[in-house]
């Protein structure tokens, strides 16, 4: 009996189910650390959305700092501040997660509350930094899931009405094509990530936002 339950520890997945980003959080902790940039800067944190984001291009004049890593989910991006956030001491945050929530079935309201984990987080060592959330985008290969993430960001929304240290930046209406579905010439092959096109009008929005 004891050498089955020992087989079944050995072979269950591990408990920490933030353990798969360790390699690539720790990948951004290397190249902070070899390249610190200025503290007080712009961060901008969250999934794929972010990390693809060329931000040298985007905002060339701005001392932001790209800490996204690749299909997180917004609690993800909640365990790791104190590692990739706090030590930048950002002035403010530009945030993109929330679209892997929802694909892998989380409520719109598990996103709101998610997302007020995120804040409270960031505020308890950080008052003062500024969050400037992007609503989860329309894309062509995420379109059946539109509803849920539409429902998810009107309740994010309603609640960073509340905050003066919270703004929704609503570029969603102009990544879609006269159709009203997303515009395909703004996305990449693979119908979900931004190319440079849609890059493009989120950095125009962002910029005319963020102070």
């Amino acid at each position: 009996m004891l050498a089955t339950f020992l087989v079944f520890l050995i072979q269950s997945p591990s408990a920490d189910p933030f353990a798969k980003w360790e390699k690539e959080v720790s990948a951004i902790e290397k190249r902070l650390k070899e390249s610190p940039p200025k503290k007080g800067g712009i961060v901008f944190a969250g999934s794929s959305t972010i990390r693809l984001w060329n931000l040298k291009k985007s905002f060339p004049d701005w001392n932001a700092v790209n800490c996204g890593f690749g299909g997180n989910q917004i609690r993800d991006n909640t365990h790791f501040a104190a590692r990739l956030i706090f030590p930048l001491e950002p002035r403010a945050i530009v945030f993109y997660a929330g679209d892997n929530d929802v694909n892998a079935k989380r409520t719109p309201e598990q996103v709101r509350d998610d997302f007020r984990a995120f804040v409270k987080t960031i505020h308890d060592k950080m008052p003062e930094c500024k969050i400037y959330y992007l609503p989860i985008k329309p894309s062509v290969a995420r379109w059946a899931q539109y509803q849920t993430q539409s429902r998810a960001n009107a309740l994010v929304k309603a609640d960073i009405a509340k905050n003066d240290t919270l703004t929704y930046i609503d570029y969603c209406p102009l990544l879609l094509g006269p159709n009203g579905k997303p515009n395909p010439d703004l996305l990449r092959k693979d119908g979900l990530h931004m190319n440079d096109n849609g890059y493009a009008i989120v950095s125009a929005e962002v910029r005319k936002t963020v102070k």
